[in-house]
């Protein structure tokens, strides 16, 4: 498949992806961002979100909680705190998610508060994310 670059996806639990892509659409703590082949080399770090990664399979989209993408001349690599297919995101499990986002608020020291809010919110984001 021409114009691809190579796309993997780990968390702590297991790999979740490894396709050539024609585009992966992250979630970056400073802002969303896509990475095609050509793009110019870059790490950051991810802010809950839905991660999609489109191939010749199709879209395969990803709620992430966190962790730190790198993309290189060959490809993008994806290292989540914490990583699940959409299609396995039960109810559930969203509000394990949104209920440890909101632990996590709640222990934050005063001077966070706001980065901690915006974990919660960002996090809440994901059930919007999902329906796309």
């Amino acid at each position: 498949m021409a114009n691809t670059l190579q796309f993997d996806l780990v968390s702590p639990e297991r790999k979740l992806a490894s396709v050539q892509a024609t585009e992966v659409q992250i979630p970056g703590a400073d802002g969303d961002l896509t990475a095609m082949e050509g793009h110019s080399a870059t790490i950051t770090t991810l802010r809950p979100g839905v991660l999609k990664a489109v191939s010749a399979e199709g879209t395969k989209a990803y709620a992430v909680t966190g962790g730190f993408a790198e993309i290189t001349a060959s490809g993008v690599s994806v290292l989540a705190e914490r990583a699940i297919p959409l299609d396995e995101l039960t109810p559930a499990l969203f509000d394990e998610l949104v209920a440890d986002a909101r632990a996590q608020a709640a222990a934050a020291p005063a001077d966070q508060k706001d980065a901690a809010e915006k974990l919660v919110s960002d996090t809440l984001a994901i059930r919007s994310g999902a329906a796309h």
